[in-house]
């Protein structure tokens, strides 16, 4: 029988106390969150305890919280001629800022970086969502749970490929999806839409080489579906006109 998950809430409430940062139920999954410098010790426990046994890490990501609340498109107040805020193109397609018009406050604020990770409990059959933010944005370096779930292994290397996130301690931190050589990390909201290098291949050296990218940054005008307006009447014909 599934537990209830206000129930596993006040469970981790009790159990953990102060070392829970955050705990939140929606739609029927509770999600906490927890300091780095915590989450070895709760991520053992939620493991180890009986109370809890979540014996698989079903998944690991990294998530960027840059930009976050704010909207990059406004298409309500849209002229009449179809287009939108694209046009000006202020972000030259990339999302860096927007006007302090179109930002949508959110109840609080996040770091930049953080990794989030899904746990599974077969014995109990209960899931959990568990959180952790980098302490810092330009250097995001949260602990790794290897040691705790042997799956974390390749998850932790995608998201440093994608994110940038470093996970201190784990064994062989390297890209895992990028090419060699890649530059920058491409999950990041500031990591332009065309990339920073291209590869051809050149006749001459008689091999593919990189070369930095020739397309123009651009920005993308979205679709707008707007209310249909009345049809204009037809023009009366040249003979009914005579008559």
């Amino acid at each position: 029988m599934t537990d209830s998950p206000s129930r596993l809430a006040e469970q981790l409430r009790k159990r953990f106390g102060d070392g829970l940062q955050r705990v939140t139920v929606a739609v029927g999954e509770v999600t906490v969150e927890v300091a780095p410098e915590n989450l070895l010790a709760m991520a053992t426990a939620l493991r180890d305890e009986p109370a809890f046994a979540f014996e698989i890490l079903i998944d690991l990501c990294g998530v960027d919280y840059a930009s976050y609340g704010k909207d990059e498109w406004t298409t309500e107040a849209s002229s009449g001629t179809g287009f939108s805020r694209g046009v000006e193109a202020r972000t030259e397609g990339r999302l860096k800022a927007v006007t302090e018009d179109l930002v949508v406050e959110k109840p609080w604020v996040a770091q930049r970086f953080a990794v989030v990770y899904h746990l599974l409990s077969l014995s109990l059959n209960r899931r959990l969502r568990l959180r952790v933010y980098a302490a810092e944005d330009a250097l995001p370096v949260v602990p790794s749970v290897i040691t705790v779930w042997n799956s974390a292994d390749w998850y932790e290397r995608e998201a440093f490929d994608l994110f940038g996130i470093l996970f201190d301690g784990h064994p062989d931190l390297r890209r895992l999806l990028t090419d060699y050589g890649f530059i920058g990390h491409p999950f990041r909201k500031d990591f332009p839409l065309s990339g920073n290098v291209e590869v051809i291949y050149d006749p001459e050296k008689k091999r593919v080489v990189y070369q930095p990218v020739s397309i123009e940054p651009r920005v993308l005008v979205p679709k707008v579906i707007r209310a249909a307006r009345p049809a204009e009447p037809e023009a009366p014909k040249a003979a009914e006109t005579a008559e």
